[in-house]
């Protein structure tokens, strides 16, 4: 018992630079999911005319200046129209292409990209109904308009922008922190890790295909809670009488996860889903969100692996100190996020 007691302790000692590192990368705890991709969205009319949707969210860092460059050939014939939320902004207007040819083989690009980390999802509506999408990003900032979708651009894309969000994600990777300090042995860890997996990627799709809906705005203060849960329960041991959590992480991880992966599908609805290839998109996201948390395992387990020796002889108070750094940044998003509802 205190061979397992001194590994748990000096795992959570090596842990700590990563801990602080997570918390301090963290760009603002307002902003726990900064993947804010921008949105541009072609939808074909009648007669060679297409509806422009230009959506950016209002989290995009500063002096990020990034603007739709359409093809010539298809001028502006109506003012842009403004559309404005909590979180974003959306201009609308229409242009006109030559009748007849439309947007099939048209080049458009995004200008700006390379000043910047931002994605932007570009969606266009063919004559015949058909859904063409890309990602575009500093280095591949233009798309050439195919006649027919492909599968493995939309394969490609939504599996990056769910790594990218979960990776950009600070509550849920402190959340999956949280559980490799709680959890002691690689197979409980795992199958703590997987539980989490698959209770966020069925909410994601239940979500994500609108067949629930819940507040967004709620979701994100719950989730806070959740890592404050945890954090709460790694500072507190009790040896004759464990809590659930002990006993059964994995069962409490699936039921985090249910509610983490309505955070997942919030950020999903933002981007949206291509319609021909629902199922694809679907699946590409959460293979997207299952890697880039793999990958965050990956680094901690490795970091352990590194750093144990140095640290074995800290002083013992550092032992508590990730949950209390984790503890801190849930309490500050719980708060400001309760008083943004207000």
């Amino acid at each position: 018992m205190h061979k397992r007691s001194t590994t748990k302790r000096l795992f959570a000692m090596a842990v700590l630079p990563w801990a602080l590192a997570l918390v301090a990368l963290a760009p603002s705890p307002a902003a726990a999911h900064p993947l804010a991709p921008a949105l541009l969205e072609l939808q074909t009319l009648d007669a060679g005319q297409a509806e422009v949707a230009w959506k950016t969210s209002r989290l995009k860092p500063r002096g990020a200046d990034i603007r739709p460059l359409l093809p010539s050939e298809c001028p502006a014939i109506s003012d842009a129209r403004v559309d404005e939320d909590e979180q974003s902004v959306t201009l609308r207007w229409n242009i006109q292409c030559p009748e007849g040819q439309g947007l099939v083989g048209r080049r458009i690009a995004i200008s700006g990209l390379e000043a910047t980390r931002i994605d932007v999802l570009v969606r266009v509506t063919l004559a015949d109904g058909r859904v063409v999408s890309t990602v575009l990003h500093a280095g591949d900032s233009e798309f050439l308009i195919p006649a027919r979708p492909e599968k493995s651009q939309v394969l490609r894309a939504y599996t990056q922008l769910g790594f990218e969000h979960i990776l950009t994600g600070p509550d849920h990777l402190l959340f999956v922190l949280g559980l490799i300090l709680l959890v002691v042995g690689t197979r409980p860890l795992v199958k703590t890790v997987t539980a989490f997996t698959v209770g966020h990627s069925i909410t994601l799709s239940i979500v994500a295909l609108g067949w629930v809906r819940v507040p967004s705005s709620l979701i994100e203060i719950l989730i806070a809670g959740s890592v404050l849960l945890l954090a709460v329960e790694l500072t507190t041991r009790s040896p004759e009488r464990p809590s659930l959590i002990r006993r059964k992480p994995w069962l409490v991880a699936l039921a985090f996860g249910l509610l983490h992966g309505m955070g997942f599908a919030g950020a999903l609805a933002e981007i949206g889903l291509p319609d021909d290839e629902i199922p694809l998109a679907l699946f590409a996201f959460n293979v997207g969100i299952e890697a880039g948390q793999l990958a965050f395992v990956a680094v901690i387990l490795t970091g352990n692996a590194l750093l144990r020796a140095p640290l074995s002889r800290a002083p013992g108070w550092l032992f508590r100190a990730p949950a209390y750094a984790i503890g801190t940044l849930a309490v500050y998003w719980m708060l400001e996020r309760t008083a943004a509802i207000f």
